[in-house]
């Protein structure tokens, strides 16, 4: 029987649906939903399945674990190829087991791995499937005929894309990636691909808020350019390269903006931290002029100083950078005087004691 290939096989309703909510160092990036080929490959997809939902309890022969992908890590990415995860008991991918405990066939071949988002099993060897599986970002066709494909991505490939362009050390994100939440949906399900913050956000594609006042909300603020920034990360990876020095203003704008916010909330050394924009543009007035502001909060005031006179070298008409350079000397101004202040009274001490003696 000849079965068409995920990229050209339309959608089965009758097929399982499965979500995962994802997490990268601790914040909610994201949902992943995807079909299972319980119609090409139904044992597989079963397996994976009731590893979504947890239903079996407690893994009967190797783990002694729950048989579930909650809080299971992606404990493998290699950048433009593959996300891989599903070793719910040692996190690390020596471990895992399928839902009846062993090592099961391979199902069939029939589907081949020849696009971005196909969910398909990893393992050891033929017939050494368990609970462990991939989600390709490219076709992998030199894997076809050695790892089952059972299922694909049809909502939530940005989501895989955050994941592919984590941080690695060697293969190992170096920031913590979970499914924090997963499950199956059922017919009426809606996808949930939403975001639920609260922040009336709707556009999981493009996160930019139109219908949301974020003023004095500084942490959601700084949540959705941090979401922003994600996306233009992702966006590189897949644009021309002539194209991405288009994406730099965007998160120019972004490091910028969240900057501004650690100001609001006065986190000082929070805001100088998160001030990369001078990374991306070392002549950045906006920057130094925010760093600077970082530097005051903290009376760091001859790094202050350092910064708004160089701000100024760039940009001598500015107003606000002229003002708050009268700001900051009038406060040096101030802590020498009280300075002087102190030593004098100190003398005199000295002198009285002097004088009795």
């Amino acid at each position: 029987m000849s079965h068409p290939s995920p990229q050209a096989k339309p959608s089965n309703p009758s097929n399982p649906r499965v979500i995962f909510d994802v997490d990268i160092g601790g914040e909610r990036v994201g949902r992943i939903v995807l079909e299972l080929f319980a119609d090409i490959v139904p044992k597989t997809a079963e397996n994976f399945r009731a590893l979504c939902t947890g239903e079996k309890g407690i893994g009967p022969v190797m783990t002694g674990k729950p048989l579930y992908f909650k809080g299971c890590p992606f404990h493998r990415i290699i950048k433009k190829f593959m996300i891989q995860g599903g070793d719910f008991s040692n996190q690390n991918g020596t471990g895992g087991e399928s839902i009846n405990g062993e090592k099961f066939e391979d199902e069939n071949f029939h589907c081949k791995l020849d696009r971005e988002g196909l969910l398909s099993m990893a393992n050891a060897g033929r017939n050494t499937n368990g609970s462990q599986f991939f989600i390709t970002t490219v076709p992998t066709p030199h894997l076809d005929g050695k790892h089952v494909v059972f299922g694909q991505v049809i909502k939530g490939i940005g989501v895989a894309r955050i994941l592919e362009n984590v941080e690695v050390k060697g293969e190992k994100p170096a920031k913590f990636c979970i499914i924090a939440e997963c499950g199956e949906l059922k017919e009426g399900d809606g996808w949930g691909i939403f975001p639920k913050d609260g922040s009336g956000d709707s556009h999981p594609d493009f996160p930019e808020d139109s219908d949301i006042d974020l003023k004095d909300n500084w942490d959601m603020a700084i949540k959705k350019y941090a979401k922003v920034l994600r996306y233009v990360d992702s966006s590189k990876a897949v644009i021309e390269t002539a194209d991405r020095a288009k994406l730099q203003p965007i998160a120019l704008s972004c490091v910028l903006n969240i900057g501004a916010c650690k100001l609001k909330m006065s986190n000082w050394q929070e805001a100088i931290d998160s001030l990369e924009a001078l990374e991306i543009d070392p002549s950045n007035t906006k920057a130094l002029y925010r760093r600077a502001q970082g530097w005051q909060g903290l009376k760091e005031y001859d790094q202050t100083l350092a910064d708004l006179k160089k701000a100024q070298e760039m940009a001598p008409e500015d107003k606000a950078i002229q003002g708050e350079l009268l700001k900051v000397k009038q406060k040096i101004k101030a802590q020498k005087d009280k300075e002087r202040q102190y030593m004098q009274k100190c003398l005199l001490s000295k002198d009285s004691i002097l004088l009795i003696v």
